[in-house]
């Protein structure tokens, strides 16, 4: 290989960046705009287009063949409207002027440069493509890349993997993807002698040798029938000529066919009847692709020789559906290592805290929302704009540990954050008996005071307001000897204030703190063992203690409410100093 080639192949494929969409099934108007991160995990409440989001790339990938057409059912409101005709716009990451200078635009903030495409439908049928030409600064009828199978074999392949597929469509799309995986290893196949060329080289360059003599052989009957063409055609567009080009050296690998026709994925007991796995049920197909996911994302960890190959995307409609509870952490995990080797790309839908992991530096979390009958997507999770501490991963991963359903918050309503399991138990006795007072708030316990400064890093950046309840805690405790010492959790004070002077502009916090703590605040006893259970007791047993819990949720949730006694909102270290000072 020469130098040139080498250098060729050392340059990383394209990456997706930004997806844009608006007018396409449910979404309107203002467009939806999704940044492309190594895993985006999309969450909202139900039928507010989070798998159209999925469908819109899908699309776009297809121009060129049937998948790639819209139907009526695509449009708004299944109306063909020229005012508001669908609309995709997709931004790739490129890292060569390959597609061409005039199609290639620095971003500014990152020094990439991205190409972007826009795909129109003015009635149901295929699309009409553009890309965006910088030298003009608009839209061009002429596009990067060219033909529509050029240009996506520039872009990751998608593997779609819907939620309620059929079991064909499944087995299907499990098939596709080991076979993908097999064609890559088989490319990457070399002899022991690694200066010898593979045998699926060798096979290559047979097929580009014997194309070009066929090319050759019949170039005489070619040039006869580009006489004919190009005499016709001049009667039209005269000095016009036809010229065929046979291109005997373009998509060699559609010449070889590594399978048989039809190949067939079976499962069942290793001495007994393995049948089609379109015949398994749910649960073992989605196992399988989880299985399939896994070999293939270890095995792109290990390869470093395949960095050129084209990358892919997996997009996936609730991959939590059919898995057993301990399944789910397991199918978590592969999905956050498949990207590990830079050549996968991940888009899902999920219902499932448990599928958000945001101690990783990979991810972006987008909520999809409806407001005023419009579809929003909104970034509210990207670890580079976060910068969370080490301290703070640590914290965070402890924490997503011992209760999966902590990233319950990204998923919308009110979010409060308390210290431990005490406030969250009286919180929740009290929800469950005011229903639909406090219907959509929800209680994140942080399970230790020092994780709430993380807590309140991920919430600064929802562009939604929050309120924090915690312990003040007393400046200075006593030691085993009887001897006094300054408090650590009284330090913890400021790092929770610090964080939540941190928040932007439009976010509203407020920040309230039991004086010293929440038993004596609240319950009139110092509490040394089941916390819980106690507070809960007394909650149930007590309805002078059961009003107090009530109005501090309440007050934790409207801003406007006063706190019950016993309990401040502060913004300085000085409003705890003086609140506890005749403790």
């Amino acid at each position: 290989m020469c130098q040139s080639e080498e250098q060729e192949a050392k340059i990383p494929r394209p990456r997706l960046h930004k997806l844009v969409i608006k007018n396409f099934r449910c979404i309107g108007s203002v467009p939806v705009e999704i940044d492309l991160d190594e895993i985006v995990v999309l969450v909202g409440p139900n039928n507010v287009g989070k798998s159209s989001i999925l469908r819109a790339y899908e699309v776009v990938m297809s121009h060129g063949s049937k998948q790639g057409d819209l139907s009526l059912d695509d449009f708004p409101n299944n109306t063909v409207n020229p005012n508001a005709l669908p609309e995709i716009e997709l931004q790739t990451v490129v890292f060569n002027n390959a597609p061409g200078e005039k199609w290639i635009e620095t971003d500014p903030n990152t020094d990439e440069m991205l190409v972007r495409e826009r795909w129109t439908w003015n009635a149901p049928g295929k699309p009409v493509r553009q890309g965006w030409d910088v030298s003009v600064k608009n839209w061009s009828e002429k596009v990067p890349w060219g033909a529509p199978n050029v240009a996506n074999s520039n872009r990751p392949l998608p593997h779609r993997v819907d939620a309620f597929a059929s079991p064909d469509d499944q087995a299907t799309e499990i098939l596709k993807l080991l076979q993908q995986y097999i064609k890559d290893r088989v490319k990457q196949l070399s002899s022991d002698d690694s200066e010898d060329e593979s045998d699926y080289t060798k096979l290559l360059n047979s097929i580009r040798t014997i194309q070009k003599q066929i090319v050759e052989e019949t170039q005489e009957q070619v040039s006869a029938v580009e006489s004919e063409l190009s005499t016709l055609i001049a009667r039209v567009f005269p000095d016009y000529k036809v010229e065929f080009d046979a291109k005997p050296e373009d998509d060699l690998e559609k010449s070889i066919s590594l399978f048989k026709g039809s190949p067939e994925l079976r499962m069942g007991p290793s001495d007994g009847f393995r049948s089609n796995v379109s015949r398994q049920g749910s649960g073992a197909r989605r196992t399988l692709l989880w299985t399939a996911l896994q070999i293939i994302a270890e095995a792109e960890s290990k390869n470093k020789e395949g960095e050129n190959e084209r990358p892919h995307v997996l997009l996936m409609d609730e991959p939590e559906i059919c898995l057993h509870p301990s399944a789910i952490r397991k199918a978590c995990s592969v999905l956050y290592d498949l990207p590990s080797a830079g050549r996968w790309q991940v888009m899902i839908t999920t219902h499932a805290p448990a599928f958000i992991d945001f101690t990783r530096d990979n991810t972006t979390i987008v909520r999809v929302e409806r407001n005023n009958n419009s579809i929003k997507g909104t970034t509210i999770f990207r670890p580079k704009q976060i910068k969370l501490g080490d301290d703070d991963k640590e914290n965070l991963k402890m924490l997503n540990l011992c209760d999966p359903y902590v990233a319950e918050f990204f998923f919308g309503g009110r979010t409060v954050i308390v210290e431990g399991d005490t406030e969250y138990s009286a919180f929740k006795l009290a929800i469950e008996s005011n229903p639909n007072k406090f219907k959509d708030v929800h209680i994140v316990r942080a399970r230790g005071k020092a994780t709430i400064a993380s807590l309140v890093k991920i919430l600064n950046h929802f562009g939604s307001s929050f309120s924090i309840l915690h312990d003040s805690d007393l400046p200075t405790t006593t030691k085993k000897t009887g001897e006094l010492m300054t408090n650590p959790a009284w330090s913890t004070n400021q790092k929770i204030l610090d964080a939540v002077k941190n928040k932007s502009d439009d976010v509203e916090v407020r920040l309230l703190a039991s004086i010293p703590n929440f038993e004596l605040a609240y319950l009139g006893d110092s509490i040394k063992t089941e916390k819980p259970y106690n507070a809960l007791t007394q909650a149930k047993n007590k309805p002078e203690v059961f009003g107090i819990i009530v109005d501090l949720l309440e007050s934790l949730v409207d801003f406007n409410k006063n706190p019950p006694a016993n309990c401040i909102e502060w913004s300085e270290i000085s409003n705890l100093t003086e609140a506890v000072k005749d403790i």
